[in-house]
């Protein structure tokens, strides 16, 4: 066998062939299930489309350059594990256009950061990182408590997603903009039918100023929904159970 391999690695052409022959096998291995599924993506309970406010507060993390210092993405390794919680799934990405699992970690991965502070300390951290983290090199975003939220396009939003898969509904594009507005006002009218539509989602003033809707407001919410709409609990037990 060894010498057979000498004699392809002496004759270029072969070698070359052998080579094609290979790339040719393994891609079609890889791409001839791809006409017959209809998706590579897992289906997860509790995975659905951003709220609209959300959403906005997603356009505000993507206008940032968040990702650039902050990935999404907890990779299956003990230490990563054990530091953010369980490795992140496919599924939880399904409806990012762009995924934002970022490439580089000078801040921590915020995959599973919903939840894990309060909503007045992440306001206090965008304000002045280094008033709670010393060591933090990220810059400051107090501009953003002050600018009111421009969401006069979020129903275009919403439909930009669904043209390229996301399952938005007529129903949600139409109550885009009052929906966005339920999510920090717990007493609205719309209360239920929020609910209904956007399952899980947070309803509260986000950064503490009830005069206006802020984008520190939409980052804030978005960053709270983040690992939080998955019961990984019962994904595990299903999982074993398989």
């Amino acid at each position: 066998m060894l010498g057979k391999h000498e004699f392809l690695e002496k004759h270029g052409l072969l070698l070359t062939v052998g080579i094609l022959v290979v790339v040719a096998i393994g891609g079609a291995v890889e791409i001839a299930p791809l006409f017959y599924l209809e998706s590579t993506v897992e289906e997860v309970d509790g995975v659905r489309p951003y709220s609209p406010l959300e959403l906005a507060g997603r356009n505000v993390y993507v206008r940032e350059g968040c990702y650039v210092c902050h990935s999404q993405q907890i990779r299956p390794l003990r230490d990563e594990v054990e530091r953010y919680g369980h490795y992140s799934l496919a599924a939880e990405s399904m409806y990012d256009h762009p995924f934002q699992w970022g490439s580089k970690r000078t801040g921590p991965d915020l995959a599973r950061v919903g939840g894990k502070y309060s909503d007045e300390w992440h306001r206090q951290h965008m304000v002045s990182p280094r008033s709670l983290v010393p060591e933090s090199i990220m810059p400051p975003y107090a501009f953003l408590e002050k600018r009111e939220l421009d969401y006069s396009q979020v129903e275009a939003w919403l439909k930009a997603n669904r043209a390229v898969g996301v399952p938005y509904t007529d129903e949600m594009i139409e109550n885009a903009a009052l929906d966005l507005r339920t999510q920090v006002d717990p007493f609205s009218d719309n209360y239920d039918a929020f609910v209904a539509r956007y399952p899980k989602a947070q309803i509260r003033n986000f950064d503490g100023n009830d005069r206006q809707i802020t984008e520190m407001d939409a980052l804030i919410a978005y960053m709270q929904m983040l690992g939080t709409l998955v019961d990984f609990d019962t994904y595990e037990a299903e999982e074993n159970y398989r």
